[in-house]
């Protein structure tokens, strides 16, 4: 039976005599979906458990019309020109499509059903102007082409644009990038939108509805993903290395890789990213830099290091935009490099001329002096300063910027402001043009030659509008070149359709050490919550590397204690941006990659209880270490740190917990090696190099005198918590 056939017999109620104005129902083995002739959603039941899932007596139709401004002779003359939506009046059958009627505008909207056993696919099919049909083109700026009030669930995912709780979960999802996904919140229950936008691509738009019980929910993604040819967002949220960590390089090169590698084995890490910059000079043409003088040769010897190693090698690139020394922009911009505002030339412009007069407004361009860069013919011109009267004018302007060569101009010419990114390092491209698959191409070339696995798509908000649907389109562009398919993907900016490319949620950027348990509370753990709702983890990186300073005691144990103990809670991984020579600058170079090693054991073996996971996500001021025991098993513990250590807290970090009946404190030095001096008799207190690992104090009797350098422990079982922290604030620290 072929496809469409078995829609039809899925369909059964549109297979009644065509026109007929009735109650549409349109249902699968899931679900059954009833719109009324009056185009109201009349009720949408989840068949094996015989719930209604709408909202009872929600006024919205399921199908409007918008118009920027009424667009029809009558209607233009009797509304004002301001935006306008027209609310469908009528619904009626024809064979497996539908058939829209609206108020006040005479036009006649085609959708196309299709009933699958897992979805049911729907898709604009155009307009019919019913007054004039041979001598008007109908026009709508936006048809929404489906609209369900949903009651409210404990969960909404507003990225996978899902209702959800652990019984039944309802989904509207874009089945190509062309398709506007939204929702709209209302007092119980929530609007699922699917949108056909004019300014983008209309005929051909769809979505797919999904009613499941919840657990089967990425049974039935997956099947749209695969009928549909989209990427396999479902897929990639279920592979084994999806909660891996990262050890991220810059440096990378085939002379040091192997002591890159073995830093990244030491941290226990399964995956290592290379950052495109470690080989390429700038993004857009991603010409080889020195140290890869083999080129693409060079670069894949190094990712073949990598995967000896047993790490899976990921890339970390810009994709939608050039740096300003790339040869898009110099020393001949390319005509595809985005405009962001456009000007005419109001008189000629000879070839030194300072002053460039225009006949358009220029307020609102950019006043700061990186973004002050206008595209005039083939060459780049700063300017200082603009008038905002009549005569318009750019004002001290200097001329052949970036490389480029000055020239003289017409009267007339359009020229434009080049839309510089926030950085600013970067020119936009315009996506319109072909620009972008010219550059996704290389890329493609690039990960797939060198035999990468998994990427990071950096730079994803640096688009033109519309934003909803430019984010997620390069990012397809690009993800369709990369062979094979990424096991899965990070991103710093998502639209609905990057649901199915970046199966991971985005990393935050570097936090200084002194605040990133603030800022890991703030932000990658106040996120977590709202991206579990889209079923998606997300990284809870960057973290930086600094050494320690005389300002700053640098990235220490602790930090990455908290920061992946945060992490493995939402069952999400952290990713660390390192470099080789930070790497052995680092005193506690060998304490930090232990305590992240611990961490990756942990998400690899699924170790944490739900229990475990809920405590971390509800006390986040309360920090956790995870320790090894006494009989080489993981334990986690709560820790409290101990203010006012000797020698301040530049110098000595330390923490105190509780387990088995004794009192702990784990401390060690920030910076380099001393002893520190404590009014503890020998026998109230040990040393210990692990737990179960006894130690040798430097002297007894009265003090205890120990080394602090790398982390290690002091267990005591007469001492109570309180009074070993105490006498651990009176000692002094000495110079060995």
């Amino acid at each position: 039976m072929s496809c469409f056939t078995r829609s039809l017999a899925v369909l059964l109620h549109l297979s009644l005599a065509p026109l007929l104005m009735a109650d549409i129902i349109i249902e699968n083995p899931e679900m059954r979906l009833i719109i009324g002739d009056n185009a109201r959603a009349v009720s949408l039941i989840h068949k094996p458990s015989a719930e209604e899932l709408l909202a009872p007596g929600a006024p919205e139709p399921v199908f409007t019309l918008t118009q920027y401004r009424p667009y029809d002779n009558e209607i233009q003359l009797a509304y004002p020109a301001r935006q306008i939506t027209y609310p469908a009046k009528s619904v009626v059958q024809q064979g497996n499509r539908l058939l829209v009627r609206f108020e006040i505008v005479n036009y006649e909207a085609a959708i196309v059903v299709k009933a699958t056993d897992q979805y049911l696919g729907f898709q604009f099919d155009g307009l019919t102007h019913l007054t004039h049909p041979d001598k008007r083109i109908p026009k709508a700026d936006e048809a929404l082409f489906l609209q369900l009030p949903i009651r409210q669930r404990k969960n909404f995912g507003d990225w996978l644009n899902v209702m959800w709780d652990d019984k039944v979960a309802v989904n509207l999802l874009g089945t190509d990038p062309y398709a506007k996904i939204d929702s709209e919140p209302r007092q119980g229950y929530r609007l699922l939108k699917a949108t056909a936008v004019d300014k983008v691509r209309t005929v051909g738009a769809g979505a797919a509805l999904i009613v499941t019980t919840t657990k089967e929910l990425f049974d039935r993604i997956d099947k749209v993903e695969n009928d549909f040819d989209l990427p396999r967002g479902a897929a990639s949220r279920r592979t084994s290395e999806y909660k891996f960590s990262y050890f991220w390089t810059g440096d990378i090169t085939p002379e040091n890789a192997d002591r890159q590698i073995e830093f990244a084995r030491r941290g226990g890490f399964r995956t290592m990213v290379i950052y495109y910059l470690a080989f390429a000079r700038s993004a857009g043409h991603f010409p080889w830099r020195e140290e890869y003088p083999n080129g693409i040769q060079d670069l894949k010897k190094v990712v073949d290091k990598v995967k000896a190693a047993g790490l899976v090698p990921g890339l970390h690139f810009h994709y939608n935009k050039a740096h300003r020394h790339d040869p898009y922009v110099t020393p001949r911009p390319d005509p595809r490099l985005n405009l962001a505002r456009l000007f005419t030339l109001k008189a000629p412009l000879d070839a030194q001329s300072t002053i460039i007069e225009v006949e358009e407004d220029p307020s609102g361009c950019p006043a700061r002096e990186d973004w002050r860069l206008l595209k005039v013919g083939n060459e780049i011109i700063s300017y200082r300063e603009y008038t905002t009267t009549r005569p318009y004018r750019f004002l001290g302007c200097q001329r052949a910027q970036l490389g480029t060569s000055s020239s003289a101009q017409e009267q007339g010419l359009k020229f434009g402001l080049l839309d510089v990114d926030e950085w600013p390092v970067f020119i936009r491209f315009d996506q319109r043009t072909s620009i972008q698959e010219e550059a996704a191409a290389r890329l493609g070339s690039i990960y797939t030659g060198a035999g990468f696995r998994f990427a990071y798509f950096d730079g994803a908000e640096d688009v033109h509008e519309p934003y909803w649907f430019m984010v997620s389109w390069p990012q397809w562009l690009v993800y369709r070149q990369l062979q094979p398919r990424p096991l899965f993907a990070e991103g710093a900016c998502k639209a609905h359709f990057s649901w199915h490319i970046l199966s991971r949620g985005n990393a935050f950027d570097n936090f200084a050490p002194d605040v990133i348990k603030e800022r890991t509370r703030q932000y990658p753990a106040d996120e977590a919550p709202r991206i579990a709702a889209d079923f998606t983890g997300m990284d809870f990186g960057w973290i930086a590397y600094p050494p320690p300073s005389a300002e700053s005691t640098g990235m220490q144990p602790d930090m990455f204690e908290y920061v992946t103990s945060r992490a493995a809670a939402w069952d999400c991984p952290v990713s660390v941006q390192f470099s080789l020579e930070k790497l052995e600058q680092h005193p506690r170079t060998a304490d930090n990659l232990e305590v992240l090693r611990r961490w990756e054991d942990v998400r690899a073996r699924n170790w944490l209880t739900a229990e475990q996971k809920a405590e971390i996500r509800s006390k986040l001021e309360q920090e956790h270490i995870l320790l090894i025991n006494e009989r080489k098993d993981f334990e986690l513990a709560p820790y409290q740190e101990v203010p006012n250590p000797p020698g301040g807290m530049l110098q000595v970090r330390a923490f105190s917990f509780e387990r088995a009946g004794k009192s702990y404190i784990v401390y060690w030095h920030v910076s380099g090696e001393g002893l520190l001096e404590l009014p503890i008799a020998a026998g109230d207190a040990g040393l210990l190099e692990e737990l179960g690992q006894p130690g040798k104090p430097v002297a007894g009797g009265q003090s205890l005198k120990v080394p602090v350098g790398k982390r290690r422990y002091l267990e005591s079982s007469r001492l109570s918590r309180e009074a070993l922290v105490k006498a651990f604030q009176a000692g002094k620290l000495v110079k060995p």
